[in-house]
């Protein structure tokens, strides 16, 4: 029997700031919404975006909690879940998550503090080489 592999990895901004809750054995549990573009668009259409359900538990969601924000772009990796439930009516729904093992920031944050906002350098000056050396013999061929 071939493993099976379930690894989902995604980058996306943050369309509200994470709710942290606690289960009642107290085990940290974040959840948010990300919004990710598809990358194919037909000549004419506008750019599909995805919104995605992503959980993630303990350590990381308190790191979640407490350092992400409504706007921000995150690059994440975990797996894709599937929950069956009842809504108040009795009927059967599915609602598919990711849960998230691994956040990471994708992008720098500005001086003002603001998410989701590109970066601008206003620097430019010379380069700080301090700690390096120029190579000399450098004919532009690797070694072998």
């Amino acid at each position: 029997m071939r493993p099976v592999l379930n690894k989902v990895i995604l980058m996306g901004r943050l369309t509200r700031d994470p709710v942290l809750r606690s289960t009642q054995a107290g085990k940290s549990v974040a959840s948010f919404t990300i919004a990710v573009e598809r990358d194919f668009v037909r000549s004419g259409e506008e750019k599909q975006t995805d919104f995605i359900d992503i959980t993630c538990w303990d350590r990381q969601a308190d790191f979640v909690a407490k350092y992400f924000a409504k706007g921000m772009l995150v690059a994440l990796a975990g797996r894709l879940q599937q929950r069956h439930w009842e809504d108040k009516d009795g009927n059967k729904r599915v609602n598919y998550e990711v849960v998230a093992n691994e956040v990471h920031f994708a992008e720098r944050k500005r001086d003002d503090g603001a998410a989701g906002q590109q970066v601008e350098r206003d620097y430019t000056g010379p380069l700080d080489t301090t700690g390096f050396t120029e190579l000399m013999d450098d004919d532009g061929t690797l070694p072998l």
